[in-house]
Formats: structure tokens, C-alpha cells, sequence
């Protein structure tokens, strides 16, 4: 397990040589079971992770409807792509937990970033550029399509569905959305999860999660259309299906990151 080679509280250091295994497109229907496993064995804990977040989510939403920004929920609920690693760092926490043979409790998932503050704050501040800049192109893509006048919810919602223009926005969103939540994938799948198994910097985590990508591009592009339609799932319940969805899919990355990169210490490779 890669926790054997973690140091928490020490600074980062050179001395870890990271390997990209190679996977079949099969290794990701078995994360999604190892994640249900791990969900299982800690339903409780992981249950009231995941309502955190609906709860948040339910509050944001609510927050938007009460200022008359509505019509920023569409660019908010799939800009949680973006952020959606960082989520899922508790959920991590609890699986690593269940590795070591004890009991998950909630400081295992809202603690779980300490070790590695700074290095995941980095990574958090990553995250949140590629966040900023889809709100960002998502607010100039309506001003192309519908003016700077935003209209009425219902009129808004409308003319998405039978309106060209609606439809034009849609179309142009989605795909530039696409592109850039899988560039936020690309340099995040496996990067998260390193900090928090490894002492390295958010950097050396962005070039593993890159180099992972690159190695098993098939098997990481179906990861992340799974990811992206169980949220999408979650989000369609409003919000209430994620209470399930997000712990099972933090679960099921952390053991994706165990599959996918090998940690060994330098002095031990050279003996």
C-alpha cells in the first residue's frame, strides 16, 4: 500500500520514484466496486460526508434563488467538476482509515487534509483557476447568445430547450465545458490523492496525474464520463442521490489511485 511510504509532517522530498502502471478498461467498474465496499464498511461516517456536501450545495443553491442569481445556478452546478477532487479528499481519508484496519470516524474525513495543507491548498488554488475561468467563458457565452439582460427564470429555461439560441449555448457550453473540466481531470485524477498519501509537491502530483492520464487515456476518459454522469445523476435528484454518490466515488478514486501509481522510495530501489 502506498501508505507505507508515507511521512506525514515532513517536507517534500526528491527521494520517491512514481510509476505509472498500465490498466485495462476494465479497472474501473472494479474501483466503482471497491468503492461500494468501502461505503459499506463505513456507511455512517461516509453517509454524513456526503450529506455535508448536500447540505452546502442545497445552501448555495438556495443563497442563489434568495439574491435573484439564478441564473448562475447552470454554471455553478457544472462548475463542481472542477472542485469535485478536492471533495472528495474526506472521503479519501475514511478509505485510508479502513486500510490501516481502524474504524473511520468523522475526523478521519474532515482532518484528512492537514498532513498536507499547504501542498493541497496549492492544488485547491489549481482548482479553483480552472473553476474561475469556466464561470468566466460561461458568462460571456450567455452574453453571446442572450445579451447582458438576463430574462426571467422561465423564459430562461424555455428558450434553452426550443429556441436556437438556447440550443446554441448548449451546444457551445458543453463542449467547451468538456474541455475544460478534462483538462481540470487530467491534471487532478491521481494528484490529490499522492499529496495526501505522499510528502511531494503539488507540482511532482500534477505531473503524476498527468502522466497517468497520458499512459492509460482510454481507461482514464471512461473514469471520467463515470464521474461526470453519476454527479450529473446526483445533481438531477436534487442533490439528495450525492449523499450516496460522492462518498462511493471518493472511495472508489482513492483505490483508483492506489491501481494507478506506485511510490517507492529512491534508496529503496537502489538496495
Amino acid at each position: 500500500m502506498n501508505a507505507a511510504t508515507r511521512s506525514a509532517g515532513k517536507p517534500s522530498t526528491p527521494n520517491v520514484k512514481i510509476t505509472i502502471n498500465p490498466i485495462g478498461m476494465d479497472r474501473p467498474r472494479a474501483w466503482l466496486v471497491a468503492g461500494f465496499e468501502d461505503f459499506r464498511r463505513a456507511t455512517a461516517v461516509s453517509l454524513a460526508y456526503g450529506m455535508f456536501w448536500v447540505g452546502l450545495s442545497i445552501a448555495v443553491t438556495a443563497g442563489a434563488i434568495v439574491l435573484d442569481l439564478w441564473h448562475w445556478l447552470l454554471p455553478l452546478v457544472a462548475g463542481f467538476m472542477f472542485l469535485g477532487p478536492l471533495v472528495a479528499v474526506g472521503s479519501y481519508g475514511i478509505s485510508r482509515a479502513l486500510e490501516e484496519g481502524r474504524a473511520p470516524h468523522l475526523g478521519d474525513a474532515f482532518g484528512a487534509w492537514r498532513p498536507h495543507a499547504g501542498q493541497l491548498a496549492m492544488m485547491g488554488v489549481m482548482m479553483m483557476i480552472f473553476f474561475l475561468a469556466w464561470i468566466r467563458l460561461a458568462t460571456l457565452l450567455f452574453a453571446l447568445f442572450f445579451g447582458f439582460e438576463a430574462p426571467g427564470a422561465a423564459e430562461l429555461y424555455a428558450s434553452l430547450l426550443t429556441t436556437p439560441d438556447g440550443l446554441g449555448l448548449i451546444a457551445v457550453g458543453t463542449a467547451a465545458g468538456a474541455v475544460l473540466a478534462f483538462g481540470a481531470f487530467t491534471i487532478s485524477v491521481v494528484a490529490v490523492p499522492t499529496l495526501m498519501d505522499q510528502d511531494l509537491t503539488f507540482m511532482e502530483g500534477i505531473e503524476a496525474s498527468v502522466r497517468t492520464v497520458a499512459r492509460n487515456f482510454r481507461p482514464m476518459l471512461l473514469w471520467a464520463a463515470i464521474l461526470t454522469g453519476c454527479v450529473l445523476i446526483g445533481v438531477l435528484t436534487f442533490y439528495i442521490g450525492l449523499a450516496l454518490i460522492l462518498p462511493v466515488l471518493g472511495h472508489a478514486s482513492w483505490h483508483a489511485y492506489e491501481d494507478l501509481v506506485r511510490c517507492e522510495p529512491v534508496d529503496k530501489i537502489a538496495s
